[in-house]
Parts: structure tokens; C-alpha cells; sequence
């Protein structure tokens, strides 16, 4: 059950990181602080989670080949490391330094991008090789982009409620990138199903176990998330053009979910078949 937890509580780090990332795509002088506070709040908190769900884990001192009890408290302390680089930056918002604040927020980001790559190759099983490990990484990482831009898209949406006159340029620009980060999702686990199934050993045994005795659930992966998503994502991007930025929000809010069914779908198939989508 330690590598059944670790699996989903993956994806709380993702959100993190790729929430923290989405940050840097509005404007930052251009748009008031109230959402900058309010969203890295979130992703703090998400951070926070992830630090002390693997504490616990790890607390308990279960035996398990993947993840072991070290890599638990390594995944445990570089959250917390990357929730207290946050915790400055957020801190900074109440504040006019601006050098503190950029150098935090740069260091965050720092501090995710390696916990989230290592927090995934921890999960990955003895004997599958470093090709593996590439794709445990770069999953973890278009999965984080993923979940941490359609959520801040659909948050910043809504700050046109506040500010109805923010330009919709800066809500297209959230919905272009995200709609190029589920691309590059795509290309990943397809590009990552091709390597690891040509590879041979433990990592071709459990991509031809998931094809054997989980298609169901991987084409529910791939059609309920990324597929799903990118249509959602299309329709705002659409509707954006006349332009109804409350209409968008709203496609938005569904594509939250989507992205997230699709998320906790790749670490089902994770925890059964050790293969990282």
C-alpha cells in the first residue's frame, strides 16, 4: 500500500511544480498581486501536502524494494525544500523586493523541476535501466506542466471578474501554452511506450502486461485526459475569439477535471504496471 500512496501523492507535487511554472506566463507588473498570492497560496499548500504525505510514508518504516524507506524521506525533504523556497516567495508578494523575489521564484522552480524528476524515478522499479528513468522523469514532468497550467488558466480566468478590463490576450496566451504542453504530453508517453517496448528486460514486460491486461484503462487515460483536454482546451481557445472570457473559464473548469481524471489514471497504471503515464 506505501507504493500505492507514493503513486497518487505524485500527483500533488506535480501540481506544485507545474503550478509554479504557470506563474511566469501573466505579466507580473501588469496584473494585480491578489493573483499571484491567492494561486502560489495554492501551490504551497499542494507542496506542503506532498512534503508530508511521503513523511508519513516514510515514518512508518515499511520495507519495499520501490520506493524504499530512504527515497521516501528524500522525496519527503526535497519538498520540503522546494515548499519553503515557495513560502519566501510568497512572502515577498507583501513587499517591494523585487531582487528577493525574483531570485526565490527562480529557486522554486529550480528546486521542483529536480524534486519532481527524482520523486518519480524513485517510484521506478530495480532492472528497468536508465532509458526508463528518462521517461519516468519527462512524464512526470509534461504531467506536472499539465495539471498546474489548466488549473492557473482556469484561476486567472476568473480574475476578469475583478478587472474586466485585463486584456484576453493574456488568457490566450494560458490556453496556447497549456494546448502545447498536452501535445507534448502526448508525444511523450507515445514516444515513451515505443523506447520502453523496444527495450527489452523488466521495462518490455510490463508495457506488454499493460497492453495485455490494462488497454481498458489506458485508452481511458489517454482519451479522458490529454485527448479530453485539448478539445475543452480548442473550445476556449475558440471562444475566446469573440471574446467571452467567463465562457472560457467554464470550459476551463471542465478541462480541471479532465486533466486530473486523466492524471489519476497515469498513476493507477503506474502503481499496477510500472509503467510511468
Amino acid at each position: 500500500m506505501t507504493r500505492f500512496a507514493a503513486c497518487f501523492l505524485l500527483v500533488f507535487g506535480e501540481l506544485a511544480f507545474g503550478g509554479i511554472f504557470s506563474l511566469s506566463i501573466p505579466p507580473f507588473f501588469k496584473i494585480e498581486r491578489g493573483f499571484y498570492k491567492s494561486t502560489a497560496g495554492v501551490y504551497l499548500a499542494s507542496g506542503l501536502i506532498t512534503a508530508a504525505g511521503f513523511a508519513l510514508l516514510a515514518s512508518r518504516g515499511v520495507a519495499a524494494e520501490r520506493p524504499t524507506p530512504a527515497s521516501l524521506w528524500a522525496a519527503a525533504l526535497l519538498w520540503t525544500g522546494f515548499s519553503v523556497s515557495c513560502a519566501v516567495y510568497l512572502a515577498t508578494l507583501w513587499g517591494d523586493n523585487g531582487r528577493l523575489r525574483a531570485r526565490s521564484y527562480a529557486a522554486t522552480l529550480a528546486i521542483g523541476l529536480v524534486t519532481v524528476t527524482a520523486n518519480a524515478i524513485f517510484l521506478e522499479p530495480g532492472g528497468f535501466g536508465a532509458l526508463a528513468a528518462v521517461f519516468y522523469g519527462a512524464a512526470a514532468i509534461t504531467s506536472g506542466l499539465a495539471l498546474g497550467l489548466v488549473s492557473s488558466a482556469m484561476m486567472f480566468g476568473h480574475w476578469y471578474l475583478i478587472d474586466p478590463n485585463l486584456p484576453v490576450d493574456y488568457l490566450r496566451s494560458f490556453v496556447r501554452i497549456l494546448g502545447g504542453a498536452l501535445v507534448l504530453e502526448l508525444a511523450v508517453l507515445v514516444l515513451g511506450l515505443l523506447a520502453l517496448g523496444i527495450a527489452g528486460g523488466a521495462a518490455s514486460l510490463a508495457v506488454r502486461s499493460l497492453f495485455d491486461g490494462h488497454g481498458w484503462l489506458l485508452l481511458s487515460r489517454t482519451l479522458l485526459g490529454p485527448v479530453a483536454t485539448l478539445i475543452l482546451v480548442w473550445m476556449a481557445w475558440q471562444t475566446l475569439k469573440v471574446p467571452q472570457t467567463m465562457a472560457a473559464t467554464g470550459l476551463l473548469y471542465i478541462a480541471v477535471m479532465s486533466t486530473l481524471v486523466g492524471e489519476m489514471l497515469g498513476r493507477f497504471i503506474l502503481f499496477r504496471t510500472a509503467v510511468p503515464l
